[in-house]
């Protein structure tokens, strides 16, 4: 934690901030390790402060060792204590906070000025730690073992639903705190629907389903997609499944740091345009991944940015045909200066659940 605010200390002198102030619960969490739901944290250039109420006193003092922890109550709010803090310039996060808390604020301390972060704290936040990504190989572990225990579970006559359920009971009680997302469980002719959120769609005999799930460990999400048939696959099922396949292939051999999110989607991009599919890959190739299932760094045509060593991202090409079905297959890759770790062991071969 004290090097992710000397970090942060670093990012504010760019911006000649006295202070920054911190209230979205997952950057409270990044910053200190609290894990509160009521709680306030100032940085300054030599202050670390954790203001909160009564009722996390204790967790806060237990959590956030770094940090000063100050009681604040609703006749003795943060503005109290900021308003003798003599804060020239104070850094919020705009991407997070409300208008009505943003004016509360700015009404409270009328010799401080609001500077918006910019999405610094994301940014912060897109390159892992050693810590940090030991917890995040833990819950795709999680993931790995979901999976294998679904798909001797599935059978025809289930409902899409059931699958969910009994896919997040199951890494429950393996030690996940819950579901990093509402699940995509799709069959049949709902799995070319990208994001088809578990139905009660029946699986049937000759189904496509596509499974994409993940969960929560320690704070940190999961999330994998794997696509298998139920029974025996047609022709057209292997074609496209094989296609998908190469694509993601291909990205798991050219990923690295120092090139941009652009280039990785374009890699599979190409291959699923010249193999006749463009049309039917209408989403960018993939996403970071942290304490949010969606977050920095931008994996498609808006990721400009340049890689870094330690980022975790998704690798996730799909190709969806209407009425007929699709296939998405999806890893999470720690990125390297000369490589990446692909941290999911499930087997990607078509799978053909045989009954």
């Amino acid at each position: 934690m004290e090097n992710r605010v000397f970090k942060l200390r670093e990012e504010m002198n760019k911006l000649n901030l006295d202070a920054v102030l911190i209230e979205d619960s997952k950057n409270k969490r990044y910053i200190s390790g609290f894990t509160g739901t009521a709680g306030s944290i100032i940085i300054t250039k030599d202050k670390s402060l954790l203001f909160t109420d009564f009722r996390y006193i204790q967790q806060a003092k237990n959590q956030a060792k770094c940090f000063e922890i100050v009681e604040i109550s609703r006749t003795n709010p943060i503005t109290n204590f900021l308003k003798d803090m003599d804060i020239k310039r104070l850094g919020f996060e705009d991407d997070k906070m409300s208008f009505s808390t943003y004016s509360n604020y700015n009404e409270c301390l009328v010799n401080t000025e609001m500077i918006p972060l910019k999405g610094m704290m994301l940014n912060l936040r897109a390159v892992k730690d050693e810590n940090e990504l030991e917890i995040i190989r833990q819950a795709a572990k999680l993931a790995d073992e979901g999976f294998m225990h679904i798909i001797n579970f599935i059978k025809p006559g289930m409902k899409e639903t059931e699958v969910a359920l009994e896919l997040e009971f199951f890494m429950r009680k393996k030690g996940a705190t819950g579901a990093s997302f509402d699940f995509i469980v799709a069959s049949g002719k709902r799995s070319s629907m990208p994001h088809g959120v578990a139905s009660d769609k029946v699986i049937e005999l000759g189904d496509f389903v596509t499974i994409d799930f993940g969960c929560v460990y320690n704070g940190y999400c999961s999330d994998m997609t794997r696509t298998i048939v139920v029974g025996k696959a047609s022709e057209k099922q292997k074609e496209i499944y094989n296609i998908v396949l190469e694509a993601q292939l291909k990205v798991i051999e050219h990923a690295k740091a120092n090139i941009s999110g652009i280039e990785l989607d374009n890699i599979a991009r190409q291959y699923i345009i010249e193999k006749g599919y463009g049309d039917k890959f209408g989403h960018g190739l993939g996403h970071g991944i942290g304490l949010d299932v969606h977050e920095l760094p931008n994996v498609n045509s808006l990721g400009t940015n340049i890689l870094k060593p330690n980022m975790v991202i998704s690798d996730e090409p799909g190709i969806y045909i209407e009425d007929f079905g699709g296939v998405r297959i999806e890893d999470l890759l720690i990125l390297t200066e000369d490589g990446c770790e692909v941290i999911n062991s499930s087997p990607k071969h078509l799978i053909e659940l045989e009954f």
